[in-house]
């Protein structure tokens, strides 16, 4: 039995997202969490002080894991001295997380160029020992740039989505649908429009606030009447999407947990991310400003969920890193 150290962004996140990944890390990876002891740490937060680390003796049990793990989410910024990092370490106090291997990680570009600051960071962070695990090329190339292995995996969350599975997800709409929203994204146009179509074909519509803001953004719209409003946590999402429902909505990872419960997905892209993604793997994605022409068209359309570019060969050899 090894001694595995995971630091979870799902824990004091403003975005049911940064959960999604982390459930999805524990669900695709069975081998690493039914045979081990877990210890888990957020990566929102510090976990100790520095004086901490030099005083409390179990410090040690931490910092002397076997394995410790990065979940997920664009973590890995190209300045890592930010007032609120995603990883809230700072080089003066990285004892407990030397080492770290990352698992499906994204890059998020903030400065221009990667500072001396953060190389100086992650080579004292990231484990040099182990190939790590990234959602996409971009991250792969700024690991490898910086002297690390890396392999593109593809997002933790895609790794149940196998082709066996995907023919389980229905080819025609169901009678009921649940949408997401961004409000930190707004675009109140083409929001409303999307609310319109789905009340136009669906005899059931629910919403889903992934996270603080999107419960109140609702309220902003017009023809919400008949929405009912599902409770803004993912055991509440889990058992809606258990049901026989569509989803539609610009939450990507809200999307692909609705792929991982076998629910017909179509997610309306908003930035980079998904438009990316979709590119590579091949799930249903149109632009928020191909709503008007495209959405009502591809609800009543008839179509096969495929999910391409996975190397579940190459998945399962990093894995085996761990066996």
């Amino acid at each position: 039995m090894k001694s595995v150290l995971m630091f979870d962004t799902g824990v004091a996140t403003l975005n049911t997202g940064d959960e999604i990944i982390n459930y999805s890390i524990k669900k695709n990876w069975p081998e690493i969490y039914n045979d081990n002891y877990i210890m888990t740490f957020p990566s929102h937060t510090p976990s100790f002080h520095w004086w901490q680390n030099l005083l409390m003796k179990k410090n040690s049990i931490y910092a002397n894991a076997d394995y410790k793990f990065l979940c997920g989410t664009n973590i890995l910024y190209t300045n890592m001295l930010r007032p609120e990092p995603a990883w809230n370490l700072f080089l003066p106090n990285t004892q407990i997380a030397q080492g770290t291997i990352c698992v499906g990680t994204g890059i998020g570009i903030n400065s221009k160029k990667t500072t001396n600051y953060t190389k100086r960071f992650f080579n004292k962070v990231l484990s040099h020992d182990y190939v790590h695990s990234v959602r996409d090329e971009k991250t792969k190339v700024f690991l490898e740039e910086m002297g690390f292995k890396a392999w593109n995996t593809g997002c933790p969350t895609l790794w149940g989505l196998t082709p066996e599975f995907c023919t389980e997800i229905p080819s025609k709409k169901s009678d009921k649908v649940i949408f997401t929203l961004t409000s930190y994204e707004s675009d109140k146009h083409n929001d409303q429009l999307m609310i319109n179509i789905l009340i136009n074909n669906y005899k059931e519509v629910y919403y889903w606030p992934q996270s603080l803001g999107d419960a109140e953004y609702l309220k902003r719209f017009k023809n919400t009447e008949k929405i009912k409003v599902i409770a803004p946590n993912l055991a509440a999402y889990d058992q809606i999407l258990n049901e026989d429902i569509d989803y539609v909505g610009n939450r990507l990872h809200g999307g692909i947990f609705a792929l991982q419960h076998k629910c017909r997905t179509i997610i309306i892209s908003i930035d980079y991310r998904a438009e990316e993604m979709s590119t590579t793997y091949s799930f249903k994605c149109i632009k928020r400003t191909e709503i008007i022409n495209s959405l009502d068209n591809l609800i009543n359309s008839e179509w096969e969920t495929k999910i391409t570019g996975l190397d579940f060969e190459k998945i399962a050899e990093w894995k085996r890193q761990f066996e």
